[in-house]
């Protein structure tokens, strides 16, 4: 029987389960399918046979070190993954659980425990760290005065509340008892050799209590059948990325628009990158020679000098084209050009955290560069800047219909600041610089939260405005291939109809052949009075509770910080005023849809 036939009068696992299998065999190819099924068979085997189980798993687990993150885009379960993997080189038992499939109450069960966690927005967790997060908080967390910890954050330092939710964790868990045994770490965007660093570190101060457990109760590391099992994922990565042909730049916002937005079509012929509808693109880009030029000239700095960016030797001036950011301000670079030149209007700002931010908020590194001119040593330049990190884009395209491209739906990033004009440092390269045909370095990033229903019966909502409509467009692209009989429901905004509408042939296509069942739009100033999506879903109350209590999964794509926060709690409101229930029993409404991975959002 097929996977997609399961159903729970079929099968003897739950609807939940069925769910989690289908995911999980949908993301292995044939190979890694056997080795699953072979294993499966063994396990069944053992336990049909009274086989012993380990010590680790005797002891209740109170031997393994759990592992648990809480990631937005990836990058933190990378690294928890690299730490079970070190873990288990090591003899270790150890088990790495995702936040969103960890039962709060587990805690009082562990001894040994790391938390990896990103920060995004104002300091918030990530979506699937949001309720282990909220719980540490409660009155109902346990005491855990015999749990041993270790925890690391990754973030961003340009932001305000850099690795907030790592502190958070850290501090939580302490309160409740819990002894942190080696220094927490907050990484930066240039986060992996630190990381790399802070794993050995960590597992080091596991390791003996962890072993003198194993060997007290007589267990060693759980064992797998047939060897480790391998992910199913691309030889390409962020640490080794395919060179892609660019294939098509394609403005599709009419000439007197406000904005900028490209279709960006890239050919993945030649890889094995694969990829589901709701992941993202990662997109390495080069920095505008002609203000790397002048950089050199105001550093007075040759560009012919040789400097190492890690492990490689190369020009000052191909490193800031190519390796090193230049757009994005962070306190870390102005503290130490600042020490470096000795600039005393900078070396104030080190001093006070909040006229930094004023400082950096409007200026990209060229800027600072540009308004501070100094004579530096070429390494030393290099020295203060941190690594090129490749911008991610939501994923706007199927496999299913495009095979072996990849499309994007970007929008260039300018503004006018200090008397001249300033764009973002991927989307400038692509609309402004690149050139169709040219090489393009790109990886993709899988995104596990953001996932059409296993079900194709299982009616959709998509709330996407502006570039949001992209991974929607691969959702219909993929509904569409699939002959998916469940219902979908689009909320698409923008400000002019005639200049914004994007896809718009495409989305009319889709409700003539009947996949798009609804669609409603809010081009906010094409009247008097502003009109938003979340106004949308207002004026549709009934309905749209009407196809959540039927099933349905909603989504948000877009702005984290106004969007998604307005549409939310345009859903609470549609849940009081259908159901009469109070403000928190809405948003338990949520949360039980959020757990149940009904409500999931790809903001940014």
């Amino acid at each position: 029987m097929l996977l997609g036939q399961l159903n729970a009068a079929a099968s003897p696992l739950s609807q939940e389960q069925v769910q989690k299998l289908q995911g999980l065999v949908a993301e292995l190819n044939p190979i890694q399918q056997a080795w699953v099924s072979g294993y499966l068979a063994a396990n069944a085997n053992s336990a049909a046979l009274g086989a012993p189980i380990s010590g680790a798993q005797a002891n209740g687990d109170s031997a393994a070190l759990t592992i648990l993150y809480g990631s937005q885009t990836g990058n933190a379960k990378g690294v928890a993954t690299k730490m079970k993997e070190q873990a288990e080189s090591r003899g270790l038992a150890v088990k790495l659980v995702s936040m969103s499939d960890y039962k709060p109450t587990a805690l009082k069960k562990e001894k040994f425990l790391t938390v990896v966690v990103s920060t995004y927005g104002e300091g918030e967790p990530p979506e699937d760290g949001e309720t282990l997060h909220e719980f540490l908080a409660t009155k109902k967390a346990p005491k855990l005065d015999d749990v041993k910890i270790a925890i690391i954050g990754l973030g961003d330092s340009s932001y305000e509340f850099f690795c907030q939710t790592a502190k958070d964790f850290e501090e939580r868990l302490n309160k409740l008892g819990a002894q942190t045994i080696y220094q927490r770490a907050d990484l930066d965007v240039d986060y992996e050799d630190e990381a790399a660093t802070w794993i050995a570190g960590a597992l080091d101060a596991f390791e003996p209590d962890l072993k003198a457990q194993q060997d007290a109760a007589g267990g060693q590391a759980l064992a797998m059948p047939f060897g480790s099992p391998t992910t199913a994922s691309s030889q390409y990565t962020k640490q080794n990325p395919f060179e892609a042909e660019l294939l098509t730049v394609q403005k599709i916002t009419g000439r007197d628009s406000t904005k900028d937005v490209r279709h960006v079509e890239i050919s993945l012929e030649g890889s094995d990158i694969t990829y589901t509808p709701g992941d993202s693109l990662g997109v390495y880009f080069l920095n505008d020679d002609v203000l790397v030029d002048e950089v050199l000239t105001l550093t007075q700095i040759d560009a012919a000098s040789i400097v190492k960016v890690g492990d490689e030797e190369l020009s000052v001036r191909g490193a800031l084209i190519e390796k090193l950011e230049l757009t994005q301000s962070y306190p870390g670079f102005v503290e130490k050009y600042a020490t470096a030149t000795g600039t005393p209007e900078l070396l104030k700002l080190v001093e006070d955290k909040a006229a930094m931010r004023a400082y950096i908020e409007p200026r990209q590194i060229f800027d600072v560069i540009r308004q501070n001119p100094a004579k530096i040593d070429a390494q030393t330049l290099v020295d203060c800047l941190r690594k090129l990190q490749a911008r991610l884009y939501s994923i706007a395209s199927s496999q299913a219909e495009v095979e072996d491209e990849v499309h994007l739906t970007l929008g260039l990033v300018e503004f006018d600041a200090f008397d001249s004009e300033h764009l973002g440092g991927c989307s400038g390269y692509l609309t402004r610089r690149a050139e169709e045909g040219c090489k393009v370095k790109v990886f993709s990033e899988h995104n596990d939260n953001f996932r059409l229903p296993t079900n194709d019966d299982t009616p959709v909502i998509m709330v996407g405005p502006g570039t949001g409509i992209a991974p929607f467009r691969a959702f219909l692209q993929e509904r569409d291939a699939r002959e998916a009989q469940g219902k979908n429901w689009l909320f698409f905004g923008n400000p002019h109809f005639t200049q914004d509408f994007l896809y718009q042939v495409e989305i009319q296509g889709y409700l003539k052949s009947g996949l798009l069942n609804k669609v409603d739009v809010a081009f906010s100033r094409d009247q008097a009075e502003k009109v938003y999506v979340q106004d949308k879903l207002r004026s549709n109350s009934k309905d749209v509770f009407e196809w959540l209590e039927a099933g349905a999964h909603f989504y948000i794509c877009g702005d984290a910080n106004r969007m998604a926060k307005d549409v939310h709690s345009a859903l609470v409101d549609i849940i009081k005023e259908n159901t009469g229930k109070s403000d928190e029993d809405a948003e338990q409404y949520l949360k039980d849809l959020r757990s149940a991975n009904r409500y999931q959002k790809d903001v940014y």
